[in-house]
Protein backbone atom coordinates (compact mmCIF):
# COMPACT_ATOMS: atom_id res chain seq x y z
CA UNK A 1 0.00 0.00 0.00
CA UNK A 2 1.40 3.52 -1.26
CA UNK A 3 1.05 6.74 0.87
CA UNK A 4 -1.83 7.79 -1.61
CA UNK A 5 -3.68 4.90 -0.12
CA UNK A 6 -3.59 6.05 2.98
CA UNK A 7 -5.49 8.69 5.01
CA UNK A 8 -3.56 11.89 4.96
CA UNK A 9 -3.66 11.88 8.94
CA UNK A 10 -1.93 8.27 8.83
CA UNK A 11 0.93 10.16 6.97
CA UNK A 12 1.01 12.53 10.42
CA UNK A 13 3.38 9.85 12.96
CA UNK A 14 5.08 11.17 16.28
CA UNK A 15 8.62 11.47 14.28
CA UNK A 16 6.67 13.56 11.44
CA UNK A 17 5.09 16.23 14.17
CA UNK A 18 8.59 16.26 16.09
CA UNK A 19 10.26 17.75 12.23
CA UNK A 20 7.66 20.16 11.82
CA UNK A 21 7.99 21.39 15.40
CA UNK A 22 12.12 21.39 14.54
CA UNK A 23 11.08 23.37 11.34
CA UNK A 24 10.02 26.38 13.41
CA UNK A 25 12.22 25.86 16.52
CA UNK A 26 10.49 24.36 18.52
CA UNK A 27 11.84 21.13 20.19
CA UNK A 28 10.16 18.82 22.16
CA UNK A 29 11.41 16.65 25.43
CA UNK A 30 9.38 13.33 23.81
CA UNK A 31 6.88 13.89 26.21
CA UNK A 32 3.56 14.21 23.61
CA UNK A 33 0.25 13.43 24.07
CA UNK A 34 -3.11 13.21 21.48
CA UNK A 35 -5.96 15.17 22.59
CA UNK A 36 -9.11 14.22 21.71
CA UNK A 37 -9.71 15.91 18.58
CA UNK A 38 -11.79 14.23 15.32
CA UNK A 39 -11.43 16.90 12.87
CA UNK A 40 -8.10 18.00 13.07
CA UNK A 41 -5.37 16.09 14.92
CA UNK A 42 -4.17 18.30 18.09
CA UNK A 43 -0.90 17.10 20.52
CA UNK A 44 -0.06 18.15 23.90
CA UNK A 45 3.77 18.67 24.01
CA UNK A 46 6.24 19.63 26.01
CA UNK A 47 9.26 21.44 25.14
CA UNK A 48 12.99 21.26 26.12
CA UNK A 49 13.06 24.79 25.55
CA UNK A 50 10.91 27.31 26.93
CA UNK A 51 8.70 29.48 23.89
CA UNK A 52 7.66 33.31 24.42
CA UNK A 53 7.87 32.19 28.48
CA UNK A 54 5.62 28.67 27.64
CA UNK A 55 6.95 25.42 28.40
CA UNK A 56 4.38 23.57 26.79
CA UNK A 57 2.37 23.81 23.87
CA UNK A 58 -0.76 22.25 22.02
CA UNK A 59 0.00 21.22 18.25
CA UNK A 60 -2.92 21.39 15.91
CA UNK A 61 -2.77 19.93 12.64
CA UNK A 62 -5.57 20.97 10.43
CA UNK A 63 -7.28 18.87 8.14
CA UNK A 64 -5.96 18.66 4.72
CA UNK A 65 -8.78 20.90 2.62
CA UNK A 66 -11.11 21.42 4.67
CA UNK A 67 -9.70 25.18 5.56
CA UNK A 68 -8.09 27.38 2.78
CA UNK A 69 -4.85 29.53 4.65
CA UNK A 70 -6.27 32.26 4.46
CA UNK A 71 -9.58 31.34 6.18
CA UNK A 72 -7.48 29.65 9.12
CA UNK A 73 -5.10 33.09 9.01
CA UNK A 74 -8.87 34.68 9.39
CA UNK A 75 -9.76 32.61 12.64
CA UNK A 76 -5.85 33.39 13.98
CA UNK A 77 -6.73 37.19 13.14
CA UNK A 78 -10.14 36.52 15.32
CA UNK A 79 -8.54 35.15 18.07
CA UNK A 80 -5.97 37.46 18.41
CA UNK A 81 -8.15 40.31 18.22
CA UNK A 82 -9.76 38.77 21.16
CA UNK A 83 -6.86 38.55 23.07
CA UNK A 84 -6.08 41.79 22.44
CA UNK A 85 -9.06 42.90 24.02
CA UNK A 86 -8.38 40.59 27.40
CA UNK A 87 -11.10 37.83 26.54
CA UNK A 88 -9.78 34.85 27.66
CA UNK A 89 -9.22 32.86 24.63
CA UNK A 90 -5.89 31.06 23.66
CA UNK A 91 -4.44 32.25 20.28
CA UNK A 92 -2.04 31.11 18.40
CA UNK A 93 1.88 31.66 18.96
CA UNK A 94 3.20 34.07 16.17
CA UNK A 95 6.69 32.36 15.47
CA UNK A 96 9.45 33.30 12.53
CA UNK A 97 6.94 36.40 12.01
CA UNK A 98 3.78 34.00 11.46
CA UNK A 99 1.16 31.89 13.20
CA UNK A 100 0.30 29.20 10.37
CA UNK A 101 3.16 27.19 9.39
CA UNK A 102 3.59 24.38 6.58
CA UNK A 103 5.46 20.83 7.21
CA UNK A 104 4.67 17.49 5.03
CA UNK A 105 1.56 18.25 3.18
CA UNK A 106 0.38 19.45 6.84
CA UNK A 107 -0.51 22.78 7.98
CA UNK A 108 -0.23 23.50 11.74
CA UNK A 109 -0.05 25.82 14.34
CA UNK A 110 0.74 26.19 18.21
CA UNK A 111 -0.68 27.64 21.11
CA UNK A 112 0.34 28.09 24.73
CA UNK A 113 -1.15 25.02 26.34
CA UNK A 114 -3.58 25.76 29.41
CA UNK A 115 -5.14 23.04 31.10
CA UNK A 116 -8.82 23.26 33.16
CA UNK A 117 -12.01 21.06 33.71
CA UNK A 118 -15.50 21.09 32.28
CA UNK A 119 -17.58 23.74 33.50
CA UNK A 120 -20.62 22.82 36.32
CA UNK A 121 -23.19 23.69 33.63
CA UNK A 122 -26.29 23.04 36.25
CA UNK A 123 -24.66 26.01 38.50
CA UNK A 124 -26.67 29.31 37.06
CA UNK A 125 -23.60 31.86 38.18
CA UNK A 126 -21.75 29.97 36.15
CA UNK A 127 -23.78 29.95 33.09
CA UNK A 128 -23.73 34.47 33.88
CA UNK A 129 -20.28 34.02 33.98
CA UNK A 130 -20.14 32.43 30.46
CA UNK A 131 -22.63 34.38 29.00
CA UNK A 132 -20.54 37.65 30.03
CA UNK A 133 -17.35 35.59 27.81
CA UNK A 134 -19.71 35.15 25.03
CA UNK A 135 -20.84 38.59 24.84
CA UNK A 136 -17.19 39.74 24.88
CA UNK A 137 -16.23 37.55 21.63
CA UNK A 138 -19.20 38.63 20.15
CA UNK A 139 -18.49 42.34 20.62
CA UNK A 140 -15.07 42.05 19.30
CA UNK A 141 -16.89 39.37 16.33
CA UNK A 142 -19.24 42.71 15.27
CA UNK A 143 -16.47 44.98 14.74
CA UNK A 144 -15.67 43.52 11.23
CA UNK A 145 -17.07 40.40 9.33
CA UNK A 146 -14.99 37.06 7.67
CA UNK A 147 -14.40 36.89 4.17
CA UNK A 148 -12.78 33.86 3.57
CA UNK A 149 -14.56 31.43 6.39
CA UNK A 150 -18.65 30.41 5.43
CA UNK A 151 -21.74 31.57 6.66
CA UNK A 152 -23.93 29.84 8.64
CA UNK A 153 -27.58 29.72 6.64
CA UNK A 154 -29.54 27.12 5.38
CA UNK A 155 -27.59 26.75 1.62
CA UNK A 156 -24.29 25.83 4.09
CA UNK A 157 -25.84 23.34 6.47
CA UNK A 158 -28.65 21.94 4.89
CA UNK A 159 -28.56 22.24 0.78
CA UNK A 160 -24.59 21.52 0.13
CA UNK A 161 -25.22 18.53 2.79
CA UNK A 162 -28.56 17.57 1.84
CA UNK A 163 -27.03 17.48 -1.81
CA UNK A 164 -23.74 15.57 -0.59
CA UNK A 165 -25.52 12.56 1.19
CA UNK A 166 -28.08 11.80 -1.47
CA UNK A 167 -25.75 12.02 -3.97
CA UNK A 168 -23.14 9.70 -2.38
CA UNK A 169 -26.29 7.07 -1.46
CA UNK A 170 -24.97 7.15 2.61
CA UNK A 171 -28.97 7.74 3.41
CA UNK A 172 -30.37 4.42 4.16
CA UNK A 173 -32.27 3.17 0.59
CA UNK A 174 -35.45 2.02 3.27
CA UNK A 175 -35.76 5.47 4.82
CA UNK A 176 -34.45 7.72 2.22
CA UNK A 177 -38.12 8.55 0.70
CA UNK A 178 -39.41 9.78 4.63
CA UNK A 179 -35.94 11.77 5.15
CA UNK A 180 -36.25 13.72 2.17
CA UNK A 181 -40.06 14.85 3.05
CA UNK A 182 -39.05 15.39 6.72
CA UNK A 183 -36.28 17.74 5.88
CA UNK A 184 -38.48 19.18 3.17
CA UNK A 185 -40.74 20.56 5.76
CA UNK A 186 -38.28 21.53 8.34
CA UNK A 187 -36.27 23.19 5.55
CA UNK A 188 -39.46 25.13 4.86
CA UNK A 189 -39.65 26.33 8.07
CA UNK A 190 -36.10 27.25 8.15
CA UNK A 191 -36.12 29.50 5.28
CA UNK A 192 -38.84 31.48 6.55
CA UNK A 193 -36.27 33.02 8.65
CA UNK A 194 -34.26 35.69 6.73
CA UNK A 195 -31.11 35.81 8.09
CA UNK A 196 -30.80 31.75 7.77
CA UNK A 197 -31.20 32.36 3.68
CA UNK A 198 -28.42 31.68 1.79
CA UNK A 199 -29.12 34.85 0.51
CA UNK A 200 -29.60 36.88 3.80
CA UNK A 201 -31.05 40.56 3.57
CA UNK A 202 -28.82 43.31 4.50
CA UNK A 203 -29.49 46.16 6.56
CA UNK A 204 -30.94 49.38 4.93
CA UNK A 205 -32.72 52.60 5.84
CA UNK A 206 -36.20 51.39 5.25
CA UNK A 207 -38.50 52.98 8.34
CA UNK A 208 -41.05 50.19 7.01
CA UNK A 209 -40.03 47.92 9.71
CA UNK A 210 -37.44 46.58 12.02
CA UNK A 211 -33.67 45.86 10.37
CA UNK A 212 -32.55 42.31 9.65
CA UNK A 213 -31.06 40.44 12.33
CA UNK A 214 -27.78 41.18 12.08
CA UNK A 215 -24.45 38.41 11.95
CA UNK A 216 -21.30 38.45 13.62
CA UNK A 217 -18.09 36.18 13.86
CA UNK A 218 -18.61 33.33 16.12
CA UNK A 219 -17.35 30.93 17.86
CA UNK A 220 -19.81 28.28 15.76
CA UNK A 221 -19.09 25.30 17.84
CA UNK A 222 -19.54 26.29 21.38
CA UNK A 223 -21.11 23.27 22.96
CA UNK A 224 -20.14 22.47 26.34
CA UNK A 225 -17.24 20.72 25.99
CA UNK A 226 -15.67 23.64 23.78
CA UNK A 227 -15.39 25.55 27.50
CA UNK A 228 -12.39 24.89 29.90
CA UNK A 229 -12.35 26.30 33.21
CA UNK A 230 -9.42 27.21 35.18
CA UNK A 231 -10.66 26.91 39.17
CA UNK A 232 -9.90 29.85 41.51
CA UNK A 233 -6.43 30.48 42.49
CA UNK A 234 -5.11 30.58 39.31
CA UNK A 235 -3.31 32.92 36.67
CA UNK A 236 -7.08 32.27 34.91
CA UNK A 237 -10.05 31.81 36.46
CA UNK A 238 -12.95 31.15 35.25
CA UNK A 239 -14.16 30.20 31.67
CA UNK A 240 -12.42 30.12 28.83
CA UNK A 241 -11.99 29.04 24.84
CA UNK A 242 -8.90 27.14 23.66
CA UNK A 243 -9.94 26.84 19.64
CA UNK A 244 -11.87 28.51 16.99
CA UNK A 245 -11.61 26.05 14.51
CA UNK A 246 -15.46 26.25 13.20
CA UNK A 247 -15.37 29.54 13.55
CA UNK A 248 -18.48 31.47 10.91
CA UNK A 249 -20.47 34.41 10.19
CA UNK A 250 -23.64 34.14 11.90
CA UNK A 251 -26.49 35.05 14.64
CA UNK A 252 -25.33 35.56 17.93
CA UNK A 253 -27.67 32.92 19.26
CA UNK A 254 -25.97 30.41 17.87
CA UNK A 255 -23.11 30.22 20.84
CA UNK A 256 -25.69 30.69 23.34
CA UNK A 257 -28.39 27.85 22.38
CA UNK A 258 -26.08 24.62 22.44
CA UNK A 259 -25.31 25.13 26.35
CA UNK A 260 -29.02 24.75 26.46
CA UNK A 261 -29.83 20.49 27.69
CA UNK A 262 -33.08 19.26 29.24
CA UNK A 263 -36.78 20.63 29.55
CA UNK A 264 -38.33 23.72 28.64
CA UNK A 265 -38.03 24.91 31.80
CA UNK A 266 -34.44 24.05 32.54
CA UNK A 267 -33.85 25.30 29.48
CA UNK A 268 -35.54 28.43 30.00
CA UNK A 269 -33.45 28.73 33.63
CA UNK A 270 -30.35 28.63 31.03
CA UNK A 271 -30.75 30.57 28.73
CA UNK A 272 -31.78 33.40 31.52
CA UNK A 273 -28.75 33.08 33.27
CA UNK A 274 -26.45 33.16 29.66
CA UNK A 275 -28.27 36.01 29.04
CA UNK A 276 -28.20 38.21 32.39
CA UNK A 277 -24.72 37.56 31.50
CA UNK A 278 -24.18 38.10 28.15
CA UNK A 279 -26.77 41.91 28.67
CA UNK A 280 -24.46 42.93 31.16
CA UNK A 281 -22.12 43.21 28.14
CA UNK A 282 -24.08 43.25 24.87
CA UNK A 283 -27.54 43.09 24.07
CA UNK A 284 -29.31 40.70 22.38
CA UNK A 285 -31.57 40.94 19.44
CA UNK A 286 -34.74 39.00 21.40
CA UNK A 287 -35.47 38.16 17.79
CA UNK A 288 -33.07 35.75 17.59
CA UNK A 289 -34.24 33.55 20.34
CA UNK A 290 -37.01 32.31 17.39
CA UNK A 291 -34.00 31.04 15.83
CA UNK A 292 -32.68 28.42 18.43
CA UNK A 293 -34.70 25.58 17.45
CA UNK A 294 -34.36 26.69 13.55
CA UNK A 295 -30.64 26.47 14.43
CA UNK A 296 -30.53 23.16 16.15
CA UNK A 297 -32.54 21.81 13.49
CA UNK A 298 -29.25 23.03 10.32
CA UNK A 299 -26.63 21.23 13.11
CA UNK A 300 -28.81 17.86 13.36
CA UNK A 301 -28.44 17.90 8.98
CA UNK A 302 -25.08 19.26 9.09
CA UNK A 303 -23.81 16.42 11.98
CA UNK A 304 -24.82 13.82 9.78
CA UNK A 305 -22.72 15.00 6.32
CA UNK A 306 -20.14 15.84 8.46
CA UNK A 307 -19.82 12.17 9.95
CA UNK A 308 -20.40 10.41 6.04
CA UNK A 309 -17.75 12.90 4.66
CA UNK A 310 -15.41 11.53 7.34
CA UNK A 311 -15.96 7.66 7.13
CA UNK A 312 -12.24 7.36 5.30
CA UNK A 313 -10.41 8.60 8.39
CA UNK A 314 -10.24 5.90 10.47
CA UNK A 315 -10.98 7.46 13.99
CA UNK A 316 -14.99 7.93 13.01
CA UNK A 317 -15.85 3.95 12.24
CA UNK A 318 -13.90 3.44 15.40
CA UNK A 319 -15.77 6.45 17.70
CA UNK A 320 -19.40 6.10 15.78
CA UNK A 321 -19.85 2.89 15.12
CA UNK A 322 -23.50 3.39 14.82
CA UNK A 323 -23.38 5.42 11.84
CA UNK A 324 -25.42 4.99 8.65
CA UNK A 325 -27.09 2.28 9.71
CA UNK A 326 -31.05 1.91 9.36
CA UNK A 327 -31.75 2.42 12.78
CA UNK A 328 -29.48 5.96 12.72
CA UNK A 329 -31.18 6.89 9.95
CA UNK A 330 -34.60 6.52 11.08
CA UNK A 331 -33.16 8.18 14.30
CA UNK A 332 -32.79 11.18 12.06
CA UNK A 333 -36.40 11.20 10.59
CA UNK A 334 -37.80 11.00 13.82
CA UNK A 335 -35.49 13.69 15.18
CA UNK A 336 -36.57 15.74 12.01
CA UNK A 337 -40.18 15.53 12.98
CA UNK A 338 -39.33 16.44 16.53
CA UNK A 339 -37.50 19.60 14.98
CA UNK A 340 -40.68 20.10 13.32
CA UNK A 341 -43.07 20.53 15.66
CA UNK A 342 -40.44 22.35 17.88
CA UNK A 343 -39.87 25.20 15.12
CA UNK A 344 -43.76 25.48 15.57
CA UNK A 345 -44.46 25.88 18.87
CA UNK A 346 -43.65 29.38 21.05
CA UNK A 347 -39.69 30.18 21.23
CA UNK A 348 -38.24 30.10 24.71
CA UNK A 349 -39.14 33.18 26.63
CA UNK A 350 -36.56 34.66 29.57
Amino acid sequence: MTDQDLHPFARLTPDVVQDALADIGVWGDGRMSALNSFENRVYHIHLDEAIEGHTQVVAKFYRPERWSNEAILEEHAFAQACAAEDVPLVPPLALQGRTLHQHGGFAFSLTPYRGGRRPEYDDLDVLEWIGRLLARIHRVGASERFVRRPSLNVATFAHEPRDWLLEHRAVAPEVQTAWRQALGEALALIEAHPVLRAQAPVATNDDDGPPPIGTLRLHGDCHPGNILWTPAGTAHEGPHFVDLDDARQGPAIQDLWMLLSGDRRQQTLQLSALLDGYEQVRALDRRELDLIEPLRTLRLIHYSAWLARRWDDPAFPINFPWFGSRDYWQGQVDMLIEQIEAMQAPALMV
